[in-house]
């Protein structure tokens, strides 16, 4: 496969979204990721919104990988596994803290084999500590981390979700960017190690970067945080909504320009970025004034000559058209065998030397189980032993899901 990570072997134990998505990052960059499932195959595999049997979300977390179905339960399937992770680079799983040692795939039996590998485990809440072992989904880990609180504006608000699954989603791309560096370690050292990731861990460095200087400050912390403002940056013009954001002395003139109203420039309540700031509501309630009587196209056009920050604010439906994204060609079509033509985001970063590219959509469940088994060194006997045991499952085309 063409890519940066070419010749990286990656053995995939994780199911849902946070591993797959970090597994799919490192696919798409060339790695040979082979996905073990379970009999029962990845839960998102069962998602709402499927066609020809393949979910969305298996199909948008699952490309350029390999399925091979193996009962872990069963000695033979848990044998073939170590063989496959004998020689690999990356194994990763996310299974709740215990359950990898107890199944017999945790680090210590993997390195038994294989010395210098890269093992990552990923979990919910933490290794240690009162909540290690419970069940986790991704507002559980909202909520705990204050990015609910974050998210009302206030302490005093109520909390709200960040509706997207936030937390599982950076800690499959935190998960990616530590496996490379463990990678490029190795590279140096000739050691392996064991990457420990949490999702409460990943969230709440997340927002130290710009929602935590209230608590930055030994002794001068924030006991109880206030709301700057309840109001968004999002405006309504008379056919649509807008984003603004000014930053610079620059932009404020030029908005007022833009608008009509130059005299907004020498209001004292608004001449420095500290007065902005602290007039905050009433700014932008002068600027929702300001665009409501404009037709989003004008406004915008007329913020853009000011070199004023500014965009339209879109529906998915249509950022997919919008002239930007079109530019940037981040959003791509690819034929799927089984679920026909797909839309989907390419990888977001573009290598001029060892560029990316889709080899190949998500798996069938086990598509590939004996194709894997082969490359691993066993023999056509040994492969049939293992499916008549029920160790191995390898789906046949046209087969009934």
């Amino acid at each position: 496969m063409a890519g940066p990570l070419a010749d990286v072997k990656i053995i995939d134990l994780t199911s849902m979204i946070s591993g797959p998505l970090a597994t799919m990052t490192l696919a798409d960059q060339g790695a040979n990721v082979i996905k073990v499932e379970a009999p029962s195959g990845d839960h998102t595999r069962q998602a709402s919104g499927s066609r020809g049997g393949f979910s969305a979300s298996f199909l948008n977390n699952n490309r350029n990988k390999r399925s091979l179905v193996l009962d872990l339960k069963k000695p033979e399937g848990l044998a073939a596994l170590l063989k496959l992770c004998a020689d690999a680079d990356v194994v990763i799983q996310n299974f709740r803290p215990g359950v990898a040692d107890r199944i017999g795939v945790g680090e210590e039996a993997i390195r038994q084999i294989n010395s210098s590998v890269i093992y990552m485990s990923i979990c919910g809440f933490g290794f240690d500590g009162p909540y290690a072992h419970r069940p986790v989904f991704d507002p559980l880990v909202q909520a705990l981390s204050g990015l609910t609180t974050v998210q009302a504006g206030s302490d005093q608000e109520r909390p709200r979700l960040v509706r997207t699954i936030l937390p599982d989603k950076l800690t499959g791309i935190q998960a990616a960017q530590a496996i490379t560096a463990a990678l490029y370690s190795r590279s140096q050292t000739g050691k392996g190690q064991h990457i420990q990731l949490s999702m409460l861990d990943t969230i709440i460095s997340f927002l130290w970067s710009s929602d935590m200087g209230g608590h930055t400050f030994v002794g001068d912390e924030t006991e109880i945080e206030q709301a700057q403002s309840l109001i968004d940056l999002v405006y309504h013009t008379l056919d649509g909504f807008i984003t603004i954001a000014i930053q610079q002395d620059k932009d404020w003139r030029g908005f007022a320009r833009a608008v009509y109203q130059t005299g907004l420039i020498d209001d004292q309540r608004f001449s420095t970025p500290q007065m902005r700031e602290k007039n905050k509501n009433v700014r932008m309630e002068i600027i929702q004034q300001a665009v409501t009587g404009f037709r989003s196209a004008e406004i915008l056009k007329r913020l853009e000559d000011e070199d004023v920050p500014c965009a339209p604010v879109l529906s998915r439906r249509a950022m997919r058209d919008n002239e930007q994204v079109i530019a940037n060609d981040i959003i791509i079509e690819t034929k799927h065998p089984v679920a026909g033509t797909l839309r989907q985001a390419r990888h977001p970063a573009k290598f001029s030397n060892t560029p990316t590219k889709i080899v190949r959509g998500a798996p069938e469940r086990g598509e590939h189980s004996f194709e894997l088994l082969t490359e691993a060194g066993f023999d056509d006997d040994a492969i049939h032993q293992l499916e008549k045991s029920g160790a191995v499952f390898q789906h046949q085309p046209g087969e009934q899901k």
